[in-house]
């Protein structure tokens, strides 16, 4: 299993030499790699199992380095970067040919992030370059929000593991781009479109895709558990079969064991409901169950991306 601690010095020496370190943000954890050394960025690929067609986010510290790797920060993009920057937002750029094609999968943006986590932050501005960073997962798999999680799936790829505690937002970060004056949602995440909208005004939702994605973490198919998915609305839920896990928002089923129940938040809070997600879905996928059954949680506010990740993890989205 791959050696795990909160040495910067470690994790630095190990991302210089061209290897991969799991590092962590205030979403999820990453795998991470140096963005502008086309080896380190296949690694990446190669140890998820991720389709080179699914582009990776760059994460830097400042939004001076973000310059030295875009041709262009529209004026909507500025004000969205100074409100929530460092934060769960990434934003989609043209990119400058410093970074590889291989990062973007061959497209003329990058995605590019400065991730709210002391930790990271730091080491981050103790290195010369930038890091390409997915979650720290199988490719398809639920995302990590612990260390452990990390070492549990990708421990015997990658030589250590940077700790910093479990994830605070618990869901990847909002993807956005920019088309003419329009602003495109690439992908809901843990930055509400509320409060997006709140700065710069209406905002589109972009449809996934299946095998062209614009950005990253735009698959149908995603963040999905070993055990069938199944999503139910709450009263359908309790009929299913008796080995099943259940998923539930904020209170627990009647008449079924509470040990195979997963309450997100008691108090009905999303922002709770968000950081607890993943780490219920892996326990539940870890139990002698046949299958997990969830119910959908409010359609607002961070409940519109938890219900999309629950969605392209199961098997009857």
């Amino acid at each position: 299993m791959a050696a795990t601690g909160s040495d910067l010095n470690v994790a630095k020496e190990f991302l210089i030499k061209g290897e991969l370190v799991a590092i962590p943000t205030e979403t999820v954890y990453g795998l991470a790699g140096n963005a502008l050394n086309e080896k380190s960025v296949l690694s990446i690929f190669e140890v998820k199992n991720r389709p080179a067609f699914d582009p990776l986010i760059i994460h830097t510290d400042s939004v001076d380095k973000v310059a030295i790797y875009v041709l262009d920060f529209p004026e909507k993009a500025k004000k969205l970067a100074q409100k929530f920057w460092p934060g769960p937002l990434t934003l989609l750029l043209p990119k400058k040919s410093i970074v590889p094609d291989l990062v973007t999968s061959g497209l003329d943006t990058v995605a590019v992030r400065i991730p709210k986590h002391p930790l990271l932050l730091e080491l981050l501005r103790q290195l010369p370059f930038p890091l390409a960073a997915p979650s720290a997962n199988p490719f398809g798999y639920i995302s990590p929000t612990k260390a452990a999680h990390v070492d549990q799936q990708l421990g015997g790829k990658i030589p250590y593991i940077l700790d910093g505690g479990e994830c605070e937002v618990g869901i990847e970060s909002t993807i956005l781009g920019f088309e003419n004056d329009e602003v495109i949602v690439y992908r809901l995440g843990g930055l509400d479109i509320n409060e997006i909208e709140s700065v710069i005004g209406p905002v589109v939702l972009m449809p996934h895709s299946s095998s062209d994605p614009k950005a990253p973490g735009m698959l149908k198919s995603h963040y999905a558990p070993r055990k069938p998915l199944h999503l139910d609305h709450r009263e359908a839920l309790a009929g299913g079969p008796d080995n099943a896990g259940y998923l539930l928002f904020n209170r627990y089923i009647e008449g079924i064991d509470k040990t195979y129940q997963r309450i997100l938040s008691p108090e009905g809070d999303l922002k709770e409901a968000a950081h607890n997600l993943f780490a219920y879905l892996r326990e539940l996928d870890s139990m002698p169950v046949g299958e997990i059954r969830a119910e959908l949680v409010p359609m607002q506010g961070l409940g519109l991306a938890i219900n999309d990740r629950l969605q392209r993890a199961s098997v009857t989205a």
